[in-house]
This record gives structure tokens, C-alpha cells and sequence, in this order.
């Protein structure tokens, strides 16, 4: 009965008639009209905006204008309650980041690093505007809220980092994932979407330092979950945590490097989404429960690209959450085993640059994207209003 009625939509060609088919297909599956208002273009044209403050590195001016036109944007998209969380960051060395218990790294190995050299990055535009170093002192990051209608006081937290560093553009580390989360909160603005249960949009800062924003965020705000304040007011400026889910690096996905140390030009045709969690945490069991809620959500909604379960998430602003509530990430390849044995030779370096990626890398981001979209949308109660 429904292929006639589009037939015969496309006929007339009449409003009321195509109202009719959406009206038709909204009540038929909802979550999947929500993740068809994701865009290919809409997700590049907003890693491009991130990509015009350079790698955003913290404590610079560069970062400060990131957050600001974040903010903004936010804003334009509906999502107009947004708040800033403020902390100090000292100067202070990085804690070192080894893999967790039980992650081993596997085939061939390339050299990983952050290049430190200005001189690295022969685009001089470029070069001068990340050429601000980093300051110690005050922090900010944004984010916004999502307000379920039947239990506002408890809420799912999507993030990513918008910080970058390396003297590129940070477009895949991590402006992939910041565009993911901006391009989530978008879509869940909409005058004609509503949820049950509240959903946080948040961008980390600090995130290459250690997790600094992250951290801070805990310090700030766990002991805060589920209050109604003011009592009685049905409001609750902090929900509790049903669980976190991080996006970081989701563009490249162009398998194990040769000998020589090289990858492939073009996105390979196995490549997957990376869905982990962290198997030796306090709530491993919640957390890969979430995680194949996940993998299911892709199964049925994302249009190219599959995902895969993994159990070494690390490395990422998932992780100061991972004993307090479950918490996944999201990324192009598993952090312990690939990542971190060079599969990505643009990480941290400059050419992590908006102009080094395909269509076919930015679509693996927008699977993602479509993969936390359908998720959550079924966790939280998502609809479309009558």
C-alpha cells in the first residue's frame, strides 16, 4: 500500500500530498526520519567552520574564538540553552597515556608522535595562526541540553573534544567528532522533535593535555546529579548520568600500514565503525551492553559503513567516566591496536588538514553520526510532535 501512495505523491506533486508521505513515514519509524535530516554536506560544512581556528590548541585565542562560534552555532540550531563550564588548567605535564590491561598492539607498527615544529607546516597562513602558544589559566568549554519531557532528570551525555594540537587544522582529530556532536544537537533542536529522557551536548576542552575537561566536568557536576533545583520546579541543572558516549577521530579508516611505514590513498573497503568500551572497568558489563546497543543502531540505520565491538577504550574523555557510569567511544579505528600503531599518519601532525579527506572518509564520520543519532534516540524516547 505505501509504494503507491509515494507513487501517486510524486504524481500530484502536491503539497498536501508529500506532507501526507512524511506524516506516513514519521509514524511509521521516526528514528529513522531523524537520521535522514543528517546532511553529508551540513557535516563538512561544519568541520570546515572548526577548521578556520587552525588546531584550537588550549589556552589560546584561537581555542577561546572556537568555543565562542561553537556557542553560536549551537544556538542558530535551537539549542539555545547553552552553558559553559569554567576551570583553571596549570602548566603541567601530561600524564602519559599507555593502554590499558590487556591491549596489545598487533600487525605492523609505524611511528607515531606529535609534531612539536612549526616549521613542519609550509602552508604560512597556517603556520601564523597556530602560532599563539598555550597559556595557563582560566578554561571554558560549552554545551547545551536536550530536555526530555517525562524524566528530565535523566539525560545521556554525548561529547567530544574540540581541542587539537599538532600544527595542522585538527580536522580528523578532532573536529570530525566536534562537528558529529554539533550536527547531533542540531537535528535533536528541531521544533518538531521531543524526548523522554534528557540529552547533554558537550565539547570537551583540555582533552590533549590529559582529559583536564573532563575532569573537570566530574568535579564540577557529579555530586550535582538529580537535584530539583529550585524544589518543586520540575527542573534539574544536572540529570542523572544514564551513560557517556564519546566521538574522537572519525574520518580515516585506510588499514594497517606497509613496511615502509605508508598507508593507502583511499578509505578501505572493510572499514567499520569502532564502537569500545573498556573491559576492565567497574560497569564493563553496562558499558558493552551500551555498546551493542550501539552496533545495533548501526545495523539498522547507517547507510555505508558497519561497526565493531572492542574492550580497550582509552585515551579519550570517556574515560574519567568509565567507573561512574557507562561509557563508549566512538572512532575510526580502535584506539589501543590501530591508532596507536600508526594507522593514521595525519594524527597529531599538519596535515590533519580539512583538504587531505575524501567524501568517502567524511561519510565513514557521518555513519557514525547516524550510529549515536538512531541510539540514542532510542534510549532517550525520541518523537516527532503531530
Amino acid at each position: 500500500m505505501r509504494p503507491n501512495i509515494i507513487l501517486l505523491c510524486g504524481l500530484l506533486a502536491t503539497p498536501s500530498a508529500t506532507a501526507l508521505g512524511q506524516q506516513s513515514a514519521a509514524a511509521e519509524d521516526p528514528i529513522r526520519v531523524l537520521v535522514q535530516r543528517l546532511d553529508l554536506e551540513k557535516y563538512k560544512a561544519t568541520i570546515k567552520g572548526l577548521t578556520q581556528f587552525g588546531d584550537r590548541r588550549e589556552g589560546t585565542d584561537r581555542n577561546r574564538a572556537a568555543i565562542d562560534w561553537i556557542e553560536a552555532q549551537l544556538k542558530s540550531y535551537g539549542c539555545t540553552n547553552t552553558e559553559r563550564l569554567r576551570y583553571d588548567h596549570p602548566p603541567a605535564v601530561a600524564a602519559p597515556r599507555t593502554p590499558p590491561a590487556g591491549g596489545r598492539i598487533r600487525g605492523v607498527r609505524a611511528r607515531t608522535s606529535v609534531n612539536n615544529n612549526p616549521n613542519a607546516q609550509p602552508d604560512e597562513a597556517l603556520r601564523a595562526l597556530n602560532a599563539q602558544p598555550s597559556a595557563p589559566g582560566p578554561r571554558e568549554q560549552v554545551y547545551c541540553t536536550k530536555v526530555g519531557l517525562a524524566r528530565p532528570d535523566e539525560m545521556y551525555i554525548i561529547g567530544a573534544h574540540m581541542d587539537g594540537h599538532g600544527w595542522g587544522e585538527a580536522a580528523d582529530d578532532n573536529a570530525s567528532g566536534t562537528a558529529l556532536v554539533m550536527e547531533l544537537a542540531r537535528v535533536f533542536s528541531g521544533a518538531d522533535v521531543q524526548t523522554d529522557r534528557s540529552i547533554r551536548f558537550i565539547l570537551w576542552n583540555n582533552e590533549e593535555t590529559g582529559l583536564n575537561g573532563s575532569r573537570a566536568y566530574i568535579a564540577q557536576r557529579e555530586a550535582l546529579q538529580g537535584r530539583e533545583d529550585p524544589p518543586g520546579s520540575g527542573r534539574y541543572p544536572e540529570p542523572k548520568w544514564l551513560g557517556v558516549i564519546q566521538h574522537d577521530m572519525m574520518l580515516f579508516d585506510h588499514g594497517m600500514p606497509r613496511e615502509d611505514g605508508g598507508v593507502a590513498k583511499e578509505q578501505r573497503p572493510e572499514a567499520d565503525v569502532n564502537i569500545e568500551f573498556q573491559s576492565n572497568s567497574k560497569l564493563a558489563a553496562q558499558s558493552q551492553a551500551l555498546a551493542w546497543a550501539f552496533a545495533a543502531a548501526n545495523e539498522r540505520y547507517a547507510t555505508d559503513y558497519p561497526a565493531t565491538v572492542g574492550s580497550h577504550m582509552a585515551s579519550t574523555d570517556s574515560v574519567p567516566f568509565q567507573d561512574i557510569v557507562p561509557a563508549i567511544s566512538l572512532r575510526e579505528n580502535e584506539r589501543v591496536t590501530q591508532i596507536g600503531a600508526g594507522w593514521n599518519p595525519h594524527w597529531h601532525q599538519p596535515t590533519d588538514l580539512f583538504s587531505t579527506y575524501s567524501d568517502t572518509d567524511f561519510r565513514l564520520g557521518l555513519n557514525a553520526a547516524q550510529t549515536t543519532l538512531a541510539a540514542i534516540a532510542e534510549l532517550a524516547g525520541a518523537g516527532l510532535k503531530k
